[in-house]
């Protein structure tokens, strides 16, 4: 199936203010991209790319004062199926796992494990090690905080969602991505677009979504403790530790965010 995807973000800067972007798709879905995937800016400014760390597409701008309108638009071809279940899954103990993938088992700006470790291992740590655990957390995550777009706030950690029990889908993330952590599951925070392809109605407002990774089975497999349900049509962006590395927008000076809306349809016809 076709998927058409894009964003329009609309910024006042009382001054010019340098911005770093992730709004590119990442790199492994470049192939299924229909046509380039297109950045415009207005007022028209230079943009600089390069590729982060963690291996996401990044821009760079510095956005002049006054309003500056930043749109996306993409098409990729996307074979329609679900997201792929492994439950035989195994775990491999810390002492195996790569060097790389230890980074993914530490704390971060979100994800404070120092916090939930305790209560990790109580709630957890007798139970099915690999899929089924990684699953016994999604499920736990789901039921412990209620959505909300009016629950929104960016300075929220993984222990703060646990103990407020509200949040939007980036704190499902951190939280499931931080328990898994804590029971030595490289975890990794992904961002990106998820529309409602072969969900029933009705449907909400649409905004990027975060997921996350787990590294099982000496490969990363995809779960959503937000949804909880195996959904079509991810449009991967960025992954990194927590939101801190994937922001959609990070600015670097006083601006207001005025306006805000993203789209992800399916190509019908």
């Amino acid at each position: 199936m076709l998927i058409t995807a894009g964003c329009q973000i609309i910024y006042d800067c009382p001054q010019p203010t340098p911005m770093l972007l992730v709004l590119s798709p990442h790199p492994s879905r470049m192939p299924d991209l229909i046509g380039p995937a297109e950045l415009a800016l207005d007022p028209p400014i230079p943009v600089r790319g390069y590729t982060d760390g963690f291996g996401n597409h990044c821009s760079r701008i510095v956005a002049p004062a006054g309003r500056v309108t930043i749109s996306t638009r993409l098409t990729v071809m996307d074979p329609g199926t679900v997201d792929v279940q492994a439950p035989a899954a195994w775990q491999r103990p810390v002492e195996e796992l790569p060097d790389e993938m230890l980074i993914y088992l530490l704390g971060s700006r979100y994800c404070d494990t120092d916090r939930l470790s305790d209560m990790a291992w109580s709630l957890f740590g007798q139970g099915p090690k690999g899929w089924a655990m990684v699953q016994a957390i999604c499920d736990f995550v789901h039921e412990r905080i209620a959505f909300g777009y009016e629950h929104a706030r960016a300075t929220r950690t993984a222990s703060e969602a646990f103990e407020e029990r509200r949040g939007v889908c980036r704190d499902y993330a951190h939280l499931a991505v931080t328990l898994c952590r804590c029971l030595n599951i490289p975890a990794r925070y992904c961002t990106g677009y998820l529309g409602d392809i072969g969900m029933p109605p009705p449907y909400g407002p649409m905004d990027f979504a975060a997921w996350f990774e787990v590294y099982l089975d000496d490969r990363w497999h995809t779960f959503d403790a937000r949804n909880n349900t195996p959904r079509i049509g991810r449009i991967l962006m960025a992954r990194g530790r927590d939101a801190t590395d994937v922001a959609i927008v990070t600015t670097f000076g006083p601006c207001t965010l005025s306006g805000f809306s993203v789209f992800t349809d399916e190509v019908v016809g």
